[in-house]
């Protein structure tokens, strides 16, 4: 009898952690988007078109960034007066700018099916479970002097080589701020696999009453290889479907 009750304490205690931990991470999460603009608005952003400057390689270079809802990019670097997609992808197809031969070409078809969750406009803690994906909160974590709330976040399984793998990336959300200043995961697949990529987010600025980091840097093992200043967003903007199709002719 004294076993049952013990038993009965522990799975209660373990049934209100639970949840009040849930609690926790839709709470990180709803304050987010409050903070950030409000669902309502996230929910509207139908297109985003961002121009700015890259850092790569030791050089400058001008880009344009354009994004469609519902999953439609396509990324614009100016290189020597020429124009180079790194990448694109039109809701169905992925492709890029070939640096050895200056032309486009198709990626793996696995590449362009994983591609079809990975450049969903709408943000992805928006109506999460919906989606299929999964928030938990895994404690705190101190970035560069900053105490954030840790969330990992399961979205769809991508393929790599053929088989379905966990996709997983860390969000650190700022307790004073309420918005992410950094994502972590483990580069699944190509040359970079096995390395861990961090993605900060910074300058967060109002775009039509959305707030939007304007500064973003990618690292590789903590070796910065990318960053982006963004010098214009604007939202809403009509673009053609075309112009996210892999150029005919090709």
């Amino acid at each position: 009898m004294k076993m049952t009750r013990l038993f009965l304490t522990a799975l209660v205690a373990f049934v209100s952690l639970t949840v009040a931990q849930a609690q926790t991470v839709d709470e990180i999460i709803d304050k987010y988007l409050a903070q950030t603009g409000g669902k309502d608005k996230w929910m509207a952003l139908k297109s985003v078109k961002t121009t700015g400057k890259a850092k790569a390689q030791g050089m400058d270079l001008p880009i344009v960034m354009y994004q469609k809802a519902p999953n439609k990019m396509k990324l614009t670097i100016s290189l020597q007066g020429k124009e180079l997609v790194q990448p694109a992808f039109d809701g169905a197809t992925a492709w890029s700018t070939n640096f050895m031969t200056m032309k486009p070409e198709k990626m793996a078809s696995e590449d362009s099916e994983n591609m079809k969750d990975e450049a969903t406009l709408q943000d992805p803690f928006i109506d999460y479970k919906t989606k299929g994906y999964k928030a938990e909160l895994d404690g705190k974590e101190t970035i560069e002097g900053t105490e954030c709330h840790k969330v990992k976040l399961t979205r769809k399984p991508v393929k790599v080589d053929g088989k379905e793998e966990e996709n997983v990336t860390y969000y650190f959300f700022s307790v004073a701020d309420n918005v992410p200043i950094l994502t972590r995961s483990t580069v699944k697949k190509g040359q970079a696999k096995g390395m861990v990529q961090e993605t900060s987010m910074s300058d967060y600025q109002e775009v039509n009453g959305l707030f939007m980091p304007f500064t973003v840097t990618q690292k590789m093992n903590g070796q910065a290889v990318f960053s982006m200043t963004a010098e214009k967003i604007e939202t809403n903007v009509e673009i053609d479907d075309k112009s996210f199709a892999f150029p005919e002719g090709n």
